[in-house]
């Protein structure tokens, strides 16, 4: 049925024709009351030979019916005509080639408006209309019983007929789909883009097979389900377009696998790139991030890392059933979520959580802690004050999960997870993820916790061992400084001193113990002293090193680099000896900053090679500035171009000194720098009663 077919058939005025009749070839004829042929259709002429001119005015039963059966023929043609109840059965009839034909009649009488009385006999071929209803039973039984559901719409997209297979599929009885569009019996799918669909085969008749789908219906609103649609242009024998056909497979069981598969997929891919992004530097803070990165979004809308505070601080933590737990935050990250990302404890901040909260519960029990559907009552629970449970009901949290943080056998914290935009609930497989996640950064975080508390022992150390020295000393106005390197390397062995000497002397000592760490520490302290006890012996500088390499070479095979100067000011000069390090620079009024020239000399440790002194003017406002090679030393620069710079900063000798030395860190030393620096900025004053 055409468009405009199916609208005028509702509306009562003519349609389009049909091709069934065409199929069927009925042919129609007319007797009147003395059995003679009145009318006689063009489909009598195919059926029975005759053409009209030759059929028309003659008795029917001498035209039409062999010899043998006319008197029977006369009987019921006299019942039909004197009764008026019809008949109907399979008759042999003689074409007029002489061949015989099994039709199947039916008869009956017809009064005009004047009265007159005439039989009409519908007459088609038996075996096209055996094979028309063998066909219509074969189709009526398919659709039927077919496990598919099957649907045919107008040109109007309403449903005209459907089999019982898409009734248990939508949930609806039969008689509720007919007459009505898709979106009105199924108001909870997304029909657009299959009416659209629909739209397309009826235009351009080509079919679209195997559309999958997904969505809700009335026979199980609380799940979604997934079909394979698949629609084509259904025609009559003229090819008038009647409507189109819908075929529907539910193919949930196959969409859930593919679901399934697709999220072990991810959940695979998400524990790769947890294992290439968490743990990249000993950073405590930085690998809680990378953890938390990892998380959002893919897992959660919400992710807060939490440790124990004892743990963070090198110390055991067992919560007893009703302890509190004192946990500190480490990261936190959210998918647009802002409410819920001002109810979580910013990073570094510490909290105290009750021994009711769910995290108390995780690291006390040691066990991961869900709840799939967040109720109202469960945010007190989540949430460490009333204010951020009422954030997180705000935010639309409706899923919570924590795990623990578990390295070596000690719950370190947990990690704490929320869902907003993610439509479906924690399950199961989540559980799992978030475990496999979380014992995987639990290792790293250890690591990092042990080596920041390894650090800040050996950076204690340091500190305790480098001197306080006042800002004058003897003839010379002192500033230094020491900056360890990045937070994720660890503690080296440079140092400085300031020594005061007799008759007014100072002697200025820089120096680097190779290494790292406790070890390079307790060197340098044990250097620093030995330094300190010989230079009150007033030797010579270079006799002094080699006092140093002596016992450098007793320190477990310690290697240090080092500059001694020793400053008269009744001279105005500086005496100096180096064993492997840097040059220091000279700054005076009126010449450019230079690097002094002095012999290198082996390294303090080595052995075997003798060291030398070097006199250097020294007036009252020159300056001199020592320092390890953590200042100028880089991956990307050459020492020429880093040397070169130092001397470009040094371009005022008026500049006050704690400038000088805020001046070279500053521009210098990168926070991530993986050495640590050491700088001591000496300036020769005036002579004692003198000027300058």
């Amino acid at each position: 049925m055409s468009a405009a077919g199916s609208s005028a058939a509702r509306g009562g005025g003519p349609s389009g024709p049909s091709g069934l009749l065409d199929v069927l070839k009925l042919a129609s004829v007319v007797l009147d009351t003395d059995g003679r042929i009145v009318l006689w259709s063009p489909m009598a002429e195919e059926l029975f030979g005759y053409t009209a001119q030759e059929a028309l005015g003659r008795y029917a039963a001498r035209v039409m019916v062999d010899e043998r059966h006319v008197e029977l023929v006369v009987k019921l043609f006299a019942d039909v005509m004197e009764t008026g109840q019809s008949w109907a059965g399979a008759f042999p009839i003689r074409r007029k080639d002489g061949s015989t034909v099994l039709v199947e009649f039916r008869n009956m009488r017809l009064v005009d408006d004047q009265g007159e009385v005439f039989a009409l006999g519908l007459a088609a071929d038996q075996t096209t209309l055996r094979r028309l209803e063998r066909d219509v039973a074969l189709s009526t039984r398919m659709v039927a019983q077919s496990p598919i559901g099957l649907a045919v719409l107008d040109t109007d997209l309403r449903y005209v007929t459907v089999n019982p297979a898409l009734e248990r599929i939508n949930g609806v009885p039969a008689e509720d789909h007919l007459g009505r569009t898709v979106s009105e019996v199924l108001p909870h799918l997304d029909v657009a883009a299959l009416e659209s669909a629909m739209h397309d085969v009826l235009d351009t008749g080509t079919p679209l097979v195997d559309q999958s789908t997904v969505g809700r219906t009335p026979a199980d609103p609380d799940s979604d389900h997934a079909w394979s649609l698949s629609l084509y242009r259904l025609e009559d024998a003229r090819g008038t377009v009647l409507g189109v056909a819908l075929s529907v497979v539910d193919i949930t069981d196959q969409y859930r696998a593919g679901v399934e598969a697709e999220a072990a997929r991810r959940r695979l891919a998400l524990i790769a790139d947890a294992s290439a992004r968490i743990g990249t530097t000993l950073d405590l803070e930085r690998t809680a991030r990378e953890l938390a990165d990892v998380a959002v979004p893919e897992l959660a809308d919400v992710a807060a890392v939490d440790l124990l505070d004892a743990v963070v601080a090198g110390r055991p933590a067992h919560l007893r059933p009703a302890e509190s737990a004192v946990i500190r935050a480490l990261a936190v990250r959210a998918y647009n979520a802002p409410d819920a990302l001002g109810a979580a404890d910013p990073p570094g901040q510490v909290a105290q959580y009750g021994p009711d909260r769910l995290v108390t519960e995780c690291v006390r029990t040691g066990r991961p802690v869900l709840v799939d559907e967040v109720k109202t009552d469960d945010f007190a629970r989540i949430a460490r004050s009333p204010e951020s449970a009422e954030a997180l009901a705000r935010a639309g949290v409706h899923s919570y999960l924590a795990v623990p943080l578990i390295a070596r056998g000690e719950v370190l914290g947990a990690l704490d997870l929320k869902r907003i935009h993610h439509p479906l609930p924690f399950g199961r497989d989540d559980v799992l993820l978030a475990r496999e996640l979380a014992a995987r950064a639990a290792v790293q975080i250890d690591n990092a916790r042990w080596y920041q508390n390894a650090r800040t022992t050996a950076l204690t150390l340091q500190r305790s061992l480098l001197p306080s020295h006042p800002p004058v000393t003897g003839g010379l106005e002192v500033a230094s400084r020491y900056q360890p390197a990045g937070a994720t390397t660890e503690v080296g062995g440079d140092w400085f001193d300031v020594i005061p000497l007799e008759d007014g002397k100072t002697a200025l000592v820089v120096g680097d113990v190779m290494g790292s760490g406790i070890d390079a520490a307790a060197a340098m302290g044990r250097l620093r002293t030995a330094t300190t006890t010989l230079a009150s012996l007033d030797l010579d500088p270079a006799v002094l090193l080699e006092h140093l390499d002596r016992i450098t070479q007793g320190l477990d095979h310690s290697i240090a680099t080092c500059v001694y100067v020793v400053h008269d000011p009744r001279v105005d000069r500086c005496r100096i000896a180096n064993a492997g390090h840097l040059p220091p620079v000279r700054v005076r009024t009126g010449h450019p900053p230079e690097l002094l020239e002095l012999p290198t000399g082996a390294p303090l440790g080595v052995g075997g090679v003798a060291f030398s002194t070097t006199e250097v003017d020294f007036a009252p406002g020159d300056q001199l500035v020592l320092y390890t090679d953590g200042l100028v030393e880089t991956r990307r620069h050459s020492l020429d171009e880093r040397l070169d710079a130092l001397l470009a900063l040094l371009d005022d000798p008026a500049r006050p000194l704690e400038e000088v030395c805020d001046l070279l860190l500053s521009a210098l030393h990168h926070p991530d720098n993986h050495d640590d620096v050491a700088v001591l900025v000496a300036r020769a004053l005036g002579r004692p009663g003198g000027t300058t």
